[in-house]
Parts: structure tokens; C-alpha cells; sequence
């Protein structure tokens, strides 16, 4: 029997916010629970720290340079082949809920509906949507508008969370078929909210979360963190009570043990405390290699998954689409990347080490290992227009154990040469089987 795969995914969510990972307050209690009954990946990171291309990897298995998505507002070419197209053919129902920002090419979002995405846009979900390609400009942190299956304007009033999730609860509620279900549930919190320029939890999360303890890597008087962390944290806490909703209703209809669930964020957050933009290039709160934009939250839990077990060998998302094919008995195609992280377990060869392509802030590469982080930069490149470079410039090298928030750059260091050029070999290939075509590292 197929499992049930419901994927619930979160914007701009560091790994720290929830208590399984280190949060003293109770702002997850129900993720956390949850992940006493799966394997939670205390060492997952994002493939590319910004929206639209992490979830262009998500949906394809793909790295942004392979399907053009390598920056916000670029669409996912509509012959892609996708994970839910896989599904669906398969003989899933596919449904989507929530933000897809995957088929606007409208880097100024000006028009609004453009947000409403025709069929041919949704990437294989085809079977129940109620979604808005931008929602940050369809809506704020309470009310506004998705678009249903027939692109039809749908109104909500309410905190957006509590709301987005009403659509999945009524997937969810109405589910009667003997076929297996994907659904995709894409919140946009905790993201800022753009046109507002700040976050915006539900009522009340200032006085509730404001005897937060300081997160190591960010500084006293950087950045916004001390303005906004009680609603970003507020943000986590709205995404942690809609979650115990999906999974009483799961449980209430007798779905819950037969259903993979993946809990995953797209990136993680600075706090505008990093700006290293290339001309041309921006930032606010991801775009870069350190430890708090790429360190995301994982939880697994269903069929070939250990119960309540922490597993730190390094993952990415774009393990991801591997993951939820092989859930599904389908086969994978050759083309994509990422591993089945139901292999971890028994993988004696698992390759402790992921791959990072960075952009909008400066045209970048990364590796991160499970000791060492190196970076590679191009700086002639445009960090917008430009995809990809022959000839990139090392930019940071840190040892993770001895240096965990990255303060001392190693680059330079002749004790590590031979450390370096190991990291670059393993990044060249990781490249190479991304189809880029890198002749020189300086």
C-alpha cells in the first residue's frame, strides 16, 4: 500500500526555533512532539538560501542553475519535470496550498495577478489548489486573498497561518479516494512581511515571546533581530499550533500512520546582520553562506523512518524529491540530484557533505562538510543576472568545531592548504554534476 505524503513548509524558519533544536521557550510544542516520533535531521541545510530556487529544488530535484530559477521571480519552465507530475502520473492525488512563487517572471511583482497561476504553471498539481504565486503580495500577517483551482479570487480574513491551513484541513477533511494523496502545504511565515518591512505574528506575541534567550551568532545592535524576534518567534509558535491541526485531523480520520509528513524550511534568517553584496547584488535576511541562512529545520516521520531518533549526518533539501519518489515505489530518473534519506541508515558511504549555489547578494558556491565550510565567489559576475561562472575567487574557509560561528576566516592560512584543496576537489564535482563547467578556483 502507497503511503499518503503530506509536506508542510515553512519561509525563512531558522533551525534554533524549535525546541527539539535548542529553543528554551515553548513556541513548538507540537513539532517537537512530533519529532519524538520521527528522525529529526539535526544537520539539514537549504541548496540555495533564497525562496524561488529552494523551491525549485524541492519541486524537481534539480539545482537552480538547471532549471533557470537561480533567482527570485524566475518560473519553472512548464515542461519540467516535477516531483508532483511524477505523482500524479502515478496515480497520487496532487494538491497545493499556500505560497508557490515558482511561475511569475515579474522581478518587480508589480501586478498582482500574476500571482493567480494557470495550470500549465503549477508544476503537476493538479487536483485541488488554493495558492497565490507571491502571497507576500496577496496578503499580510492577517487577511487577503488566494486563488483556487479555477483561478478564482478566494478572500480570507484571520491570522494568514490559521487560514492557509483552513484550505489544507479542507483537502484533508474531504479526502475520500482510494488513491494516496500529495499534499503541499507552503506557509509563508515567519518571513517578513515586504510592503510592511517588518514580521508579523499573531495578536499578542510580543508580550509572549519577549523573554527570549539571544541566539549565539546574532550581535547586540546588528540587524533588527531585537525589534522583531518575539513575532518572529510568534510567527514559529502559529506555525506549531496549525501543525497539531494537520495532524489531529490526520489522526481524526484515520490517516496519520499511513502518511509520510515532512516538516521543512526553505532557509533560515539573519536578521539583516550580514551585508557582503557584490555590485549589483542585495540582501535582507538570507542571501549568503553562514550557518543561520543555510541551517534549516527536518523532520521526518512515517514508513523507513526510525522513531525518535537525531540524526546529524549532513542532508540537503535537495535530498528531498529522492526521498518522497522513493516513499512512492517510483524509480528515479537519472537526472536529478539528492539522495533517498531513507538510505541514511544504511549507506556505510553516505557522503557526509552538501552543495550550496548562492546568488542575489554576490554569484557564490559552497561546501559544507560536517567540519569544514568553503566558499567560493565571483565578483566580476553580475550576482543577479548571472547564473554561474568559469573562474570564481575562494572566499571563506571555516573549521565549523573550532570556529562554530564562523569569525575566523581560514582562507589565507598555509596550515590549511592541503585541507583547502581537498574541499575544492569535492566541490568541482559536486559542480560538474550540476552541469557547471568551473575551469579555475584562484
Amino acid at each position: 500500500m502507497l503511503p499518503n505524503i503530506l509536506f508542510y513548509f515553512t519561509d525563512q524558519q531558522r533551525f534554533d526555533t524549535l525546541g527539539c533544536n535548542g529553543q528554551t521557550l515553548n513556541v513548538t510544542p507540537n513539532i517537537d512532539r512530533f519529532a519524538s516520533e520521527g528522525v529529526n535531521f539535526t544537520q539539514a541545510f537549504t541548496p540555495q538560501p533564497v525562496c524561488g530556487p529552494a523551491r525549485a529544488c524541492i519541486q524537481t530535484g534539480l539545482y537552480p542553475t538547471e532549471t533557470g530559477c537561480h533567482v527570485n521571480a524566475r518560473a519553472l519552465p512548464v515542461d519540467q519535470e516535477t516531483i508532483a507530475k511524477r505523482l500524479h502520473s502515478a496515480g497520487y492525488q496532487t494538491a497545493y496550498v499556500g505560497k508557490w512563487h515558482l511561475a511569475s517572471d515579474d522581478p518587480e511583482n508589480q501586478h498582482f495577478e500574476t500571482s493567480a497561476v494557470p495550470l500549465s504553471r503549477r508544476g503537476g498539481y493538479n487536483d485541488y489548489w488554493y495558492a497565490a504565486d507571491v502571497l507576500e503580495f496577496t496578503s499580510h500577517g492577517y487577511d487577503g486573498y488566494l486563488f483556487d483551482q479555477n483561478n478564482k479570487k478566494v478572500a480570507f480574513k484571520g491570522y494568514r497561518t490559521d487560514c492557509i491551513t483552513d484550505y489544507a484541513l479542507d483537502f484533508l477533511q474531504n479526502y475520500n479516494s482510494p488513491q494516496p494523496f500529495f499534499l503541499f502545504l507552503s506557509h509563508i511565515e515567519p518571513h517578513h512581511q515586504n510592503d510592511h518591512h517588518n514580521f508579523e505574528g499573531p495578536n499578542g506575541s510580543q508580550e509572549l515571546f519577549s523573554k527570549y534567550d539571544k541566539p549565539a551568532d546574532l550581535a547586540y545592535g546588528a540587524g533588527d533581530w531585537e525589534t522583531y524576534m518575539p513575532d518572529y518567534l510568534g510567527c514559529c509558535n502559529a506555525l506549531d499550533r496549525n501543525f497539531g491541526r494537520i495532524v489531529e485531523t490526520l489522526k481524526a480520520r484515520g490517516l496519520y500512520e499511513q502518511t509520510l509528513i515532512i516538516y521543512a524550511s526553505d532557509h533560515g534568517c539573519h536578521f539583516r546582520t550580514i551585508n557582503e553584496c557584490n555590485p549589483g547584488g542585495f540582501d535582507d535576511y538570507k542571501r549568503n553562506s553562514f550557518e543561520n541562512t543555510i541551517h534549516i529545520p527536518l523532520i521526518i516521520r512515517g514508513s523507513g523512518f526510525e522513531k525518535g531518533k537525531k540524526e546529524d549526518k549532513l542532508v540537503s533539501l535537495i535530498d528531498l524529491p529522492a526521498t518522497i519518489l522513493t516513499a512512492a515505489g517510483l524509480e528515479l530518473s537519472n537526472n536529478i540530484h539528492g539522495r533517498p534519506l531513507q538510505e541514511i541508515y544504511r549507506d556505510d558511504r553516505w557522503e557526509n557533505a552538501v552543495y550550496i549555489q548562492i546568488s542575489e547578494s554576490f554569484l557564490g558556491r559552497a561546501l559544507r562538510t560536517d567540519r569544514y565550510k568553503y566558499v567560493i565567489h565571483a565578483p566580476e559576475k553580475h550576482p543577479v543576472i548571472d547564473a554561474a561562472s568559469s573562474f570564481y575567487e575562494e572566499k571563506y574557509l571555516f573549521d565549523l568545531i573550532a570556529d562554530p560561528l564562523e569569525q575566523r576566516n581560514l582562507i589565507d592560512d598555509p596550515a590549511y592548504h592541503s585541507i583547502k584543496e581537498e574541499l575544492k576537489v569535492r566541490l568541482l564535482q559536486f559542480a560538474s554534476d550540476s552541469g557547471e563547467h568551473i575551469i579555475e578556483i584562484k
